[in-house]
């Protein structure tokens, strides 16, 4: 692929021009198309207005793994947008080193990135060869079980406080007419679930050991057998989900249909949408109230390389407005994140964005996946958990020797 791009950037002969700022039109790709997302987009586009650009929307519907390779695809031949939304981590990597991406160090030492963006994590997966190439506008983390009270009460058992609850009070939901986990069929869904279950089962230093050391003997040990055998049991609750995408399992639970569902902090967005209410209408538990601890994985922008002048220095107006302290707040609010500042004013925030606060102010955090692998080594998980999830002839033993050959050749 490397070749690929490099190719591209010779055909596209892009320079990156000086000139003086002046008010421009900015396509800006994501996928973002939830209710809940729509809602935080909503925001970044208003402040970034409100400097006198306007935000042109490409939201691109079927989230990351449908998004990511539309946006490569453009920046790769020559139809580069303003300004795109990629995980932290890697996924950009290869479009950097193939000087694609635009080098963002000046704006971030103008503004002092290094000093307001907490963790300092984040700053380092924008940062390669010593240069800054992206903007961190949250910390998403996965690790969260949601539940809905009224699912449990019409089942007749308390909600859950932890993940052995959960699974206990599984045949009381069912009898109940009530799916236990929702899990949609994209693939990063149930490699995500996978990914949580292994930090609350198996413990942070697992964790770190396999997706950080790529210790393929851990991963085919004891303790991650351990995260199969939970993870048998999150496909066993998860029959008959029969949606896609992510927001339509959180709406599963929101109605009462699902008892909960694995999914990242993201979910807080829909169910704010619905009107519903952190500790009355729904529950969460962070590290599945087994072990609580965090990532600080989540979004930043990229800004690909244009010729366009005025556009270039737009880009600039951008990066600083997704970081200024009211667009944070904004934001993160409606999105269910937490801002990457660490001296910004969430006095607003509900009962669980607090839980997430809580814990980060502890440092009881690990990188997200999409900061410790590579995005082939994420595709090769993420095809092994969907296939587990939809094929019950797959056995947890089976499973764990492919996860543990993906590990041992993970970059």
């Amino acid at each position: 692929m490397k070749s690929r791009l490099l190719a591209a950037v010779l055909a596209a002969g892009v320079v990156l021009p000086l000139g003086m700022a002046k008010a421009a039109e900015l396509e800006v790709t994501h996928w973002w198309t939830s209710g809940g997302e729509a809602a935080a987009v909503a925001e970044l586009a208003k402040a970034f207005n409100a400097t006198g650009n306007k935000w042109i929307d490409g939201a691109i519907a079927g989230a990351g793994g449908t998004a990511r390779p539309i946006m490569v695809s453009r920046i790769t031949g020559g139809d580069p947008m303003g300004a795109t939304q990629f995980n932290h981590g890697r996924q950009a990597e290869e479009l950097v080193e193939a000087g694609l991406m635009r080098d963002l160090t000046d704006v971030a030492t103008r503004e002092n990135w290094k000093d307001i963006i907490k963790p300092s994590s984040l700053l380092d997966s924008c940062t390669i060869d010593g240069k800054i190439y992206c903007a961190p506008v949250n910390i998403h983390s996965w690790q969260w079980l949601w539940l809905s009270n009224a699912a449990f009460e019409k089942a007749g058992v308390d909600v859950p406080k932890n993940w052995d609850e959960f699974v206990a009070a599984a045949p009381a939901l069912e009898k109940a007419g009530i799916i236990p986990l929702a899990v949609g069929g994209q693939p990063w869904q149930s490699a995500g679930a996978f990914d949580v279950l292994m930090v609350a089962i198996a413990g942070k230093d697992v964790f770190n050991k396999v997706f950080g050391d790529k210790d393929a003997e851990v991963a085919a040990g004891p303790e991650i057998a351990k995260v199969f055998k939970a993870a048998d049991d999150a496909r066993k609750m998860a029959k008959g989900s029969n949606v896609q995408d992510w927001n339509q399992a959180t709406n599963l639970v929101i109605t009462g249909k699902a008892g909960g569902q694995i999914m990242g902090d993201w979910a807080q967005g829909e169910f704010q949408l619905a009107g519903q209410t952190a500790g009355k209408d729904y529950t969460c538990l962070p590290g599945l109230g087994v072990n609580e601890v965090i990532s600080t994985g989540g979004d930043a922008f990229y800004f690909p390389v244009l010729e366009d002048e005025e556009k270039s220095k737009a880009q600039e107006v951008l990066a600083s407005t997704l970081l200024s302290p009211a667009t944070q707040v904004a934001f993160n609010l409606k999105k269910g994140s937490l801002p990457v500042r660490g001296d910004v004013d969430l006095a607003a925030a509900n009962d669980c964005m607090k839980k997430g606060l809580d814990i980060l102010a502890k440092g009881n955090v690990i990188q997200g996946t999409d900061q410790l692998l590579s995005a082939d080594s994420q595709k090769q998980k993420e095809d092994l958990f969907s296939e587990f999830f939809a094929n019950a002839s797959m056995t947890p033993e089976d499973a764990q020797k492919r996860f543990a050959d993906i590990i041992g050749s993970a970059d």
